[in-house]
């Protein structure tokens, strides 16, 4: 079976489905994946095969046009309202109507059996229903957006699925939800289980993993990640941030920190320890609470982990993340600038979480939910027959 797979031009909204990609490599399919320049390096990582295509994004940039030197956006942006959250679909569908040609020539040299996207990747319901081919969208984590994004999309979409002979912008024919049961949203569009994999890419380890891990610690361990960049968080932020969570006596603080900033946030406590950005889950063992911005491969990393989580939500999908965290028993969550700038406000936090029995026991049940959850290779195994139920001929032309 050829697999087409087709990304938003964003390097963490890939990464989730690389085991997923790699089962049906090891099952012996054919996988191509399709997106612009941004993604290739992810990709080649991953070591599967990319096809670029178009011109540099730049999602960072998009980020933060228009933001005053030295805000970070949740000083600009609040958190949306709720019944604003799916405007985000406005957005990529703007995206995807510059890219529809472009895939759809790929598509049709490559002529795939299957398409499998992430959920804010219109082109692929497009490109599938043209050529009659099932798509399967792979959520990241809790999912508030990729629903109402697409009912917001499919007015503007109205044109251009016109003008490839549909009459309107399709659902994906299956859509995969690595969020264990408890951590769903209630209500939310229902999807196909799939157990998540920690995957952050691969890299050249400095020294073996014991090195990585540092000494064993003294005291509480507290691993924290704020993605690849502190671009959407500022120094100062950060600075603050670190020297609240090493206030805490007897905690251990780990941050995955990349030069050039490391060295513009100055001298650090001497609780806290910096270390280059490495696959997330090689840090998180041992470890008792994991504090991050609410990325999605973070969080799910660490409910991989069962470690309870302080989540600092900057936008987006972080919010809801968080929420769901929250709900579950399993973390604490702070959605303004104001409470996430207050070093009391943290340190009772991360006390908290470290003090309660209750956050460890919460996550741990998180933890034992989606390792029940079926395995990238089982879900694997059913998706050739998606494909082969699939009615419509494939034809670059209809």
């Amino acid at each position: 079976m050829r697999v087409l797979v087709i990304c938003t031009p964003v390097p963490s909204h890939f990464l989730p489905l690389v085991p997923l990609l790699w089962a049906l490599r090891s099952a012996g399919h054919e996988v191509v994946v399709a997106g612009q320049p941004d993604v290739m390096g992810a990709v080649r990582s991953s070591g599967l095969a990319g096809i670029a295509v178009g011109e540099r994004f730049d999602v960072e940039a998009m980020l933060l046009d228009g933001l005053p030197e030295g805000r970070r956006p949740l000083l600009a942006r609040p958190r949306p309202d709720a019944r604003l959250i799916g405007g985000y679909g406005k957005l990529w569908w703007a995206h995807a109507a510059t890219m529809i040609d472009a895939y759809t020539t790929t598509a049709d040299a490559y002529r795939p059996e299957l398409i499998l996207a992430d959920p804010l990747e219109y082109c692929s319901l497009l490109v599938g229903a043209r050529l009659g081919v099932p798509v399967v969208h792979h959520r990241w984590t809790v999912d508030a957006i990729s629903g109402p994004a697409r009912r917001y999309a499919a007015p503007a979409a109205r044109e251009v699925c016109e003008r490839l002979g549909l009459a309107g912008l399709p659902d994906p024919a299956l859509l995969l939800d690595p969020c264990p049961p408890a951590l769903r949203i209630p209500d939310g569009e229902p999807g196909t289980p799939v157990r998540y994999v920690p995957y952050g890419g691969g890299g050249v380890l400095p020294g073996r993993p014991a090195e990585l891990r540092g000494p064993e610690p003294s005291g509480r361990r507290v691993v924290v990640s704020l993605g690849g960049t502190l671009a959407l968080h500022g120094v100062p932020f950060v600075r603050g941030l670190l020297r609240a969570l090493a206030s805490r006596p007897g905690t251990d603080i780990v941050v995955t920190l990349p030069e050039p900033y490391r060295s513009t946030l100055g001298p650090l406590p001497s609780a806290v320890r910096a270390v280059d950005p490495v696959p997330l889950h090689l840090l998180l063992a041992p470890g008792d609470v994991m504090v991050h911005h609410g990325g999605a491969g973070t969080a799910m990393t660490a409910t991989a982990f069962g470690l309870p989580q302080l989540v600092l939500p900057q936008l987006a999908d972080h919010f809801p993340l968080g929420d769901r965290l929250a709900a579950t028993g399993a973390g604490l969550t702070f959605d303004t600038a104001a409470e996430q700038d207050d070093p009391q406000v943290i340190a009772r936090a991360l006390d908290e979480l470290l003090s309660d029995p209750r956050y460890a026991a919460a996550a741990r049940r998180l933890a034992a939910e989606m390792t029940a959850m079926p395995s990238p290779a089982a879900v694997a195994a059913g998706l050739p027959g998606l494909a082969r139920a699939a009615t419509r001929p494939r034809e670059a032309n209809a």
